[in-house]
């Protein structure tokens, strides 16, 4: 993930942005947000995981393998 990336997930949640001369040098996460934004992250990283395996895996393991990644996003 690019800083961009992540920097626009936290708006995706309830983030202050904290800015120091125009320029952005910090975030602030309210608790609850930031396991929003926590989420977020991991999905995106899950899915990222899963297009590797599609890429690499081959039959029922790659079946199996990209179900198993996609499914820790519901547990």
């Amino acid at each position: 993930m690019t800083q961009d990336e992540i920097i626009e997930m936290a708006r995706q949640v309830r983030v202050d942005e904290i800015k120091v001369g125009g320029m952005l040098a910090g975030l602030h996460f309210h608790p609850k947000d930031l396991m929003d934004f926590a989420k977020l992250v991991a999905a995106k990283e899950r899915e990222a995981c899963a297009k590797i395996c599609d890429e690499f895996c081959y039959g029922s393991t790659k079946i199996l393998v990209e179900k198993a990644i996609r499914a820790r996003g519901k547990a």
